[in-house]
Order: C-alpha cells, then structure tokens, then sequence
C-alpha cells in the first residue's frame, strides 16, 4: 500500500506540473505543443538522473525511486497526449511539423536520458 501511495503522490506532483507546463507552452499559433514536448524532454533528463542515482551505489532508496521517476516522472511526461498530438498534427495535413516533432521528440528525449545518466556517473 504504501508503494501505491507514493507512485500515486509523485504522479499527481508530475501531473499538475506537466499540466501548468502545458499552459504556458502549448500555442495554437505554432503548431507544434512546446509544453508537452517540453516535458517529455525534461522528464527524460529527470528519469535518467534518478535510475543513475538509484543505481550509482544505491543513492536512492526503492521508496524514493518508486515517488520519483514511476509516480513523478510517470506523471510528468505523457506518451498519450504525444499520440494524441500527432493525431491532430497529422489531421491538419502538416506533415512537416508532424516529423520535426516526432522525430524531434524521439531522438532529443533519447539524448535527455542518456546525459542524465551520464551526469550522475
């Protein structure tokens, strides 16, 4: 129960965080959802500063890596609305915006993990 109970905190933290994010980003006028990119990219970095600590002689706990990088992280970053995004990208008919921003997504959240992993050996 108490496993639950921090997923479930960490996640409502991430969630509110990626939803004020979201807010101030996402723009009609672009096109592209800067928000969600944005922490899509920041939660990458973030999930791979945490599973290196945890790691690295195990500078976290299990509790704390559950609250942060299942429940916060998990809450952060958002594989769905990503979809969902493109869907309406693609929808449009800007299939230019709709390949920088998957492709962009992809490989620069791919980068993120690897330099926070990088930066906590």
């Amino acid at each position: 129960m108490k496993n639950i109970l921090l997923v479930f905190i960490g996640g409502g933290f991430g969630s509110v965080l990626r939803y004020i994010i979201g807010n101030y980003l996402n723009s009609t006028n672009s096109g592209i959802p800067y928000g969600t990119f944005t922490a899509n990219i920041l939660g990458s970095f973030l999930i791979g500063i945490i599973l290196g600590l945890a790691a690295k002689n195990e500078a976290l706990s299990q509790s704390q890596t559950l609250l942060l990088a299942t429940g916060f992280c998990g809450g952060f970053t958002t594989f769905s609305t990503f979809m969902y995004e493109n869907h309406l990208i693609l929808k449009s008919g800007d299939f230019m915006t709709f390949a920088l921003y998957s492709i962009g997504s992809f490989i620069i959240g791919f980068l993120a993990v690897f330099l926070g992993l990088y930066l906590v050996k």
